[in-house]
């Protein structure tokens, strides 16, 4: 299953962004951040299925939670940067 980590600039971050989404009917999930994404530092993203980005984009918008930066998952595991 494809789905979307929206990377935060911090857990205060990914909690609200978190929470604006399942306010929303969107089922988020806030984890810390694969370091083949981040390097060294500490982060942590979003969880959110392939199907809702569009939404979530429009509602992190609204409630003026920009994300850093969006990666889509494969199938073998690994990350790609989406352009927002």
């Amino acid at each position: 299953m494809l789905y979307y980590l929206i990377i935060c600039r911090s857990l205060t971050y990914a909690q609200r962004t978190a929470a604006a989404l399942e306010r929303a009917g969107i089922t988020a999930r806030i984890l810390r951040s694969p370091k083949s994404i981040v390097g060294d530092g500490c982060s942590h993203s979003v969880k959110i299925s392939q199907r809702n980005l569009p939404d979530a984009l429009r509602i992190l918008q609204r409630v003026q939670l920009p994300p850093k930066r969006i990666f889509i998952t494969a199938g073998d595991g690994s990350y790609q940067e989406v352009e927002l």
